[in-house]
This record gives C-alpha cells, sequence and structure tokens, in this order.
C-alpha cells in the first residue's frame, strides 16, 4: 500500500510486541519490531522509518540511550519518537522528554490510547510550518529555523527539538507573554495528554543551556501565574 507510514518497534516483550504490531498494521501502518536497541539502530543504517516506539528497559541499551543516539543522527533526529514503558514516576517522563521524545505512555496501556497517540504525534509532525522569517536575532543569540540551528555568541548550542521549537516560539513573539497553555498547544500539539508543567522542566533546560546564570535569566524572564516571555 503505498503511502503507508513505517514504524519502528523496540520492545523485549513478545506478547505486547505482537499486540502492538498487529493493532498498528490494523490500523493501516508498517511495523517492523526489534527486540534490542542495538538491532533496531543497526537496521536504520539502510532503511529510515516515520516513526519509532521505544520500550525503555530493554536487554543492552536502554531506550533513553536510543533515544538520545536517533536525536544525534542527522538522518533521524528529525523523526517522531513515543517512549513506551512500565515505569511511570515523574523523573522518567521529564528524562524521556528533556531527550527529545514526542510523547510517552506509561504499561499498563490501552491499545486505543496507543493508536490515538500516534496518530496525534504524526499529525503534529506533518503540520505545515508558519510562514516566518527562517533567521531570528536578539541578544547575541540567533535560531535559524531551515537549518535548526542555534547559535549564541558565535558558538552553537545543542537544543533537544521541543527546546529548539519553545525558543523559536518564545522569539518570534518577543516582548510578549506567552501562557504555558499556549506553549503546550503550540509546541506539542492541542491534543497532547500531558500537564502544562512539562512546559516549565523545557523551559528550565532551555535556560540553563542559553542563559549566562539560569538562576537571573536575562532571555526568558517567568510572568508568575501565566508563562513566560523573551525580553
Amino acid at each position: 500500500m503505498p503511502g503507508k507510514k513505517s514504524i519502528y518497534l523496540v520492545e523485549d516483550e513478545s506478547h505486547i510486541q505482537q499486540l502492538v504490531k498487529y493493532n498498528l498494521e490494523a490500523n493501516g501502518y508498517s511495523v517492523s519490531t526489534f527486540f534490542s536497541g542495538e538491532e533496531m539502530l543497526s537496521r536504520c543504517e539502510t532503511d529510515i522509518p516515520d516513526m519509532f516506539i521505544l520500550d525503555v528497559m530493554l536487554p543492552g541499551i536502554d531506550g533513553y540511550e536510543i533515544l538520545r543516539r536517533i536525536r544525534q543522527n542527522t538522518n533521524l533526529k528529525a523523526l517522531p519518537v513515543i517512549m513506551l514503558t512500565a515505569k511511570g514516576e515523574e523523573f522518567d517522563r521529564v528524562l524521556g522528554l528533556e531527550l527529545g521524545a514526542d510523547d510517552y505512555i506509561t504499561k499498563p496501556f490501552s491499545i486505543r490510547e496507543l493508536i490515538a497517540r500516534v496518530k496525534a504525534v504524526f499529525r503534529r509532525s506533518e503540520q505545515p510550518q508558519e510562514v516566518s522569517q527562517s533567521v531570528l536575532s536578539a541578544g547575541g543569540i540567533t535560531i535559524d529555523s531551515e537549518r535548526h540551528e542555534v547559535v549564541k555568541d558565535g558558538k552553537k548550542i545543542e537544543l533537544t527539538p521541543k527546546e529548539f521549537e519553545l525558543l523559536k516560539i518564545l522569539m518570534q513573539n518577543r516582548g510578549k507573554v506567552m501562557s504555558r497553555d499556549v506553549l503546550l498547544e503550540k509546541v506539542w500539539g492541542f491534543d497532547y495528554y500531558g500537564e502544562t508543567r512539562t512546559v516549565d522542566v523545557h523551559i528550565r533546560y532551555l535556560r540553563q543551556k542559553i542563559e549566562n546564570d539560569d538562576s537571573k535569566p536575562e532571555y526568558i524572564e517567568t510572568v508568575r501565574g501565566i508563562g513566560y516571555r523573551f525580553i
């Protein structure tokens, strides 16, 4: 079937692997399954999917390390990633999101929820980019949307995809207060299942990378009770 979206699923529990594969394929996706991250990354050297679904607890390298390598790979870094894991603590969710995951689903989960999340992440990744300046500069920071690069005082800064989008939106709206809800909708999508605290976590990590002293931010101002503003 032409145009069928391909998904690489890394899951070491065979019954979950087959359950997810069957239902995703029933919904029109092409699914390749792997028991280890090493095996999946090896496949990516010759064939690249449209999305990754990664279990966290795996033999060999874990899901976080797979995600880290995906985000460091020029050919893979822009592809959507959903983390699938039995861990549910806030630390684990934050770590996955900080490393660049697009969504995070905790076991046990319903197949209907998984399908909905996959569709939502694909929709967000396929949304046309707003027509705007491809290069924005302010206070020594330059963000190039076409190259997906951020430079501060001549030095390149490595940001996760979500950090990049946050910074771009804040710079595009320089001087305007952006509420957490608006930022959540613009960066994660209106149908994202998470909380606005996700925005705060990403702003904290973003400040650590772009501020001279993240305890005394000069670029991203907190507007108490509302959200953030690029100044």
